[in-house]
């Protein structure tokens, strides 16, 4: 019954649960049967609410959207006996749902943990938030054991004279920010971008995506918000939304909330792969403009926010999401808000014209992390921190949280969300074409001998 899938193309309510029936009915007390009844009565009416997403899903224009249709698969988990027997051990997908954030299929992996202080006071880091980076780096380092080559922004699999580049992901803790703004048709963009930005570091250029979608009960509104805006995502990326599963589980979130998870997979030409190794000392960084916080580090933005009666700094500010950004026309909700910025576009230009090295996506980890990952051993870079104006999002959390420099620098982008590792004749070209081009690029630091990122 943990297993169970609910699909209006498959089988009958009656048909799917007989054979189930007779290997544990007669150890089923009276509230017990009553749960199994309440959720096939929740299965059903859950039938008509995908059906009538399909429907206005069917409506939207444009190609991808209207794939969605015929592949998107609805499926209904009902709750697991041991969920019923109300086990205190979680269930496989339980604890998978629990580590949502934690596991990623890239090297800046990082898991939750609870602050070993409990401290909800200033001077606030991202393991204070219940993230600790430190232990996702030791997990990425055993994994590593099990899976050699693991640690890229994509996973490659030869294809003859070509790479096919996959990568997946989700949005973290930023969905709560959704659900606390109701700001949810963006939050599919946050989705797209995450795994093909990761995907076109590599330079391959995105074939497809597919989506999972989760959650308690179905709301067809509110999931054709988020729905489009991952069609929009792959609009922007020029890839084809191929499919995705819709999953309606009651016993695993909370009234009203959903999570998301993302896979793309792109190809390259195995001769163009950009994968660092020709780095060298003298090479330069040219970083990408962010549109915000993009969608990371919000475990520490939420501790800021949710629990600002108990920050000293919060508490005398009195924000709320719903104010204005100190000095910004936005208010603060909107500006955490802020989707993700698709880079694939643009990076895809600069890789044609020669030049490019390697690519860094800044993600959790920040400019600590995810610069060094591209980098031959012996190589560190220098970061000019006055090379690019910080948006005032940034300086709002690290003020309000009293966050030091290292750890804002190890948790968010501070404004550069792609970071290029080029040759000195290419940053020159690319900067006078980004002068007064559609997009901006700032050379932001340099390749040295050593290892790690400085600051100047």
């Amino acid at each position: 019954v943990s297993d169970s899938v609910l699909s209006p193309s498959s089988v009958s309510i009656p048909a799917f649960f007989a054979p189930a029936f007779p290997s544990f009915s007669a150890k089923l007390s009276l509230y017990r049967s009553w749960s199994i009844a309440i959720a096939i009565a929740m299965a059903t009416t859950s039938l008509n609410s995908t059906t009538e997403l399909s429907r206005s899903l069917a409506a939207s224009n444009g190609p991808s959207s209207q794939r969605i249709d015929r592949n998107r698969r609805f499926v209904c988990r009902l709750p697991s006996v041991s969920f019923f027997n109300k086990l205190s051990k979680p269930s496989m997908e339980v604890k998978r749902v629990m580590a949502s954030e934690a596991l990623r299929s890239r090297g800046g992996i990082i898991s939750m943990s609870k602050s070993e202080s409990g401290d909800t006071g200033v001077g606030l880091t991202y393991k204070d938030a219940g993230v600790d980076i430190d232990a996702g780096s030791e997990l990425v380092r055993r994994i590593a054991k099990m899976a050699p080559g693991i640690g890229g922004f994509g996973g490659l699999y030869p294809l003859g004279d070509k790479y096919l580049v996959a990568g997946t992901d989700g949005v973290g803790t930023k969905l709560k920010l959704a659900f606390e703004t109701g700001i949810h048709d963006t939050i599919g963009i946050d989705l797209v971008a995450m795994s093909v930005n990761d995907i076109v570091t590599s330079g391959a250029k995105p074939l497809f995506f597919l989506d999972y979608f989760a959650t308690s009960r179905l709301d067809v509104d509110l999931a054709e918000k988020v729905i489009k805006g991952i069609v929009d995502g792959c609009q922007q990326s020029d890839c084809a939304l191929l499919g995705g599963e819709t999953a309606e589980m009651p016993d695993f979130y909370a009234n009203g909330e959903y999570d998301l998870s993302g896979f793309a997979v792109g190809i390259v030409n195995k001769d163009s792969v950009i994968d660092g190794k020709s780095i060298v000392a003298g090479d330069v960084l040219i970083g990408l403009p962010s549109s915000g916080v993009h969608s990371n580090g919000f475990s520490l933005v939420r501790r800021l926010a949710i629990f600002k009666e108990l920050i000293l700094v919060l508490a005398h500010s009195g924000l709320s999401l719903k104010d204005k950004l100190p000095g910004e026309a936005v208010t603060l909700g909107e500006a955490l808000m802020a989707p993700t910025v698709i880079y694939v576009k643009q990076v895809l230009d600069l890789i044609s014209k020669g030049g490019v090295k390697g690519i860094a996506h800044v993600t959790g980890g920040g400019f600590t992390d995810n610069i060094p990952r591209v980098f031959p051993k012996g190589l560190g870079a220098v970061i000019d921190m006055d090379s690019w104006e910080i948006p005032a999002v940034f300086k709002w959390i690290q003020e309000a949280g009293r966050v030091e420099d290292g750890e804002m620098r190890r948790t968010f982008n501070m404004g550069i969300g792609m970071v290029l590792v080029v040759t000195p004749e290419a940053s020159h070209r690319i900067l006078e074409e980004t002068a007064n081009g559609a997009y901006k690029a700032y050379r932001i630091g340099e390749v040295v001998k050593g290892e790690g990122v400085s600051y100047s």
